[in-house]
């Protein structure tokens, strides 16, 4: 396994930046954010275009796959995630455009993996929005399969905030749903697996691993506390809001040594991405790039 990160949270950086700090700093692979160029509405830690993806050459994409190969660097996968099940059709369009510009793009750099999230309608209940991705997502999933990507959804519910609430904006989060996606697509798409995520939900680890780690794609590295005095204000009905906070790895509530010994059972043998949505760790490029090496330093001992 090779430790890397995602370079969201880097979006005042070009990838050649990024790539040269991260082979500073002992990292091998980079998740590479992929979202338009032209994104006006920038949430929290989304909108970084660390290549135009919709504008790229043959040419330009080997560029860059040999740029990051000459620095011990591999990619991961390429990110976008937005919300394709959005209930307005034009922005799904959108979406949807754009996804397919990172497909093809993955399949010109020769990245076998693209990651997003499925999707959600927080006003819909949960079947809703299942027959729905039923309907909307097939064409999709065939031209990713037709081109030869990998596509992996995350396991995250995208409850953060009350535009996201109470259903979500992403109902690919629990085993539930997720026996559906594996019998629907038949392994056409797979999880890119956040272990931070089951905290919230109170979701064994290791069950969940051994359950689904046979349909990991690629697997993000982030931690996550629950902020017990914020549960007891705000309740569980909230979500999470008010009480779920998410760390760099170490910091949080996640068994990290459950992780790696379980995934090792799983053989799983990729990339493990970090995350940083660490708020103690992002007021400046110093606190961003020490939040990193921090988790570096928590989840090396364990690749060893």
């Amino acid at each position: 396994m090779k430790l890397g990160i995602l370079t969201a949270p880097f979006d005042n950086k070009s990838l050649e930046e990024v790539a040269d700090w991260a082979k500073d700093n002992n990292f091998h692979a980079l998740e590479i954010a992929c979202w338009p160029i032209s994104n006006d509405k920038k949430r929290r830690y989304a909108g970084t275009a660390h290549v135009n993806v919709a504008n790229i050459s043959e040419m330009q994409a080997t560029e860059i796959v040999e740029s990051l190969s000459s620095k011990n660097i591999t990619i991961s996968g390429l990110g976008y995630y937005p919300n394709p099940l959005h209930p307005d059709s034009e922005h799904r369009k959108d979406v949807f455009d754009h996804l397919k510009n990172v497909v093809d793009c993955a399949k010109k750099m020769k990245v076998p993996v693209v990651n997003t999230f499925c999707g959600g309608d927080a006003k819909l209940n949960i079947d809703e929005n299942w027959e729905r991705a039923q309907r909307i997502w097939p064409e999709f999933i065939k031209y990713t399969t037709d081109q030869g990507i990998q596509l992996a959804f995350e396991n995250c519910p995208m409850i953060f905030s009350y535009d996201e609430w109470p259903g979500g904006h992403n109902i690919a989060y629990s085993p539930k749903i997720w026996r559906r996606i594996i019998e629907e697509w038949n392994g056409a798409v797979g999880m890119n697996f956040d272990p931070s995520h089951l905290i919230l939900q109170m979701i064994d680890q290791k069950k969940f691993i051994s359950e689904f780690g046979s349909h990991f794609k690629h697997v993000h590295a982030k931690d996550l506390t629950i902020d017990l005095e914020g549960l007891y204000s705000h309740g569980v009905l909230s979500q999470g809001m008010g009480w779920q906070v998410p760390k760099m790895p170490g910091l949080g509530d996640v068994d990290w040594s459950v992780f790696f010994s379980e995934l090792l059972k799983v053989k799983y043998d990729g990339s493990i991405i970090i995350e940083h949505e660490d708020r103690n760790f992002e007021e400046t490029e110093t606190l961003l790039k020490e939040g990193f090496i921090l988790a570096r330093d928590n989840l090396l001992p364990y690749l060893k």
